[in-house]
């Protein structure tokens, strides 16, 4: 077969066959969003691979089988980004001195200093409401302490 007669193939097979494709994903994932991306993907390696290598012998079902792995992978590597990141924030988390430790050695804390910045940024919470907040939550100086 030509390139053009592959190509002519892949626009066919999707024509007839990507809502099916679409509703077999849905009904094994439980998620349109993911099997509408992963037919989509299966869709776009089929036009690059069935010109060069030929188009198999049953191409609603080579969409499917793709699309599915496809899927299964990103699942996959959803499920272990969650671990990954947990274990990430639990190793920065560690590594970082104890928050009593820092206050009392005199140094302020990025968190803090975020914090400050936050409270006092002209957004629309009026700056007098803004200052108290910041006196609280980082100084832990009550309202009235800090309007002395």
């Amino acid at each position: 077969m030509t390139s053009t007669n592959d190509r002519d193939v892949v626009e066919q097979t999707f024509r007839a066959e990507s809502g099916r494709a679409v509703a077999t994903l849905v009904r094994l994932l439980g998620d349109i969003d993911i099997a509408e991306e992963a037919v989509q993907d299966a869709f776009a390696v089929a036009a690059e691979r069935w010109p060069r290598e030929g188009v198999p012998p049953s191409p609603a079902g080579w969409i499917i089988t793709t699309a599915r792995n496809r899927a299964i992978d990103r699942l996959r590597r959803e499920s272990t980004r969650n671990d990954r990141h947990a274990q990430a924030a639990l190793l920065h988390a560690q590594s970082e001195p104890q928050e009593v430790d820092s206050m009392l050695e005199g140094r302020v804390r990025d968190d803090q200093l975020r914090l400050v910045f936050t409270c006092c940024h002209p957004a629309p919470r009026s700056r007098r409401a803004a200052r108290p907040v910041a006196a609280d939550r980082v100084a832990r100086l009550r309202t009235p302490d800090a309007q002395r």
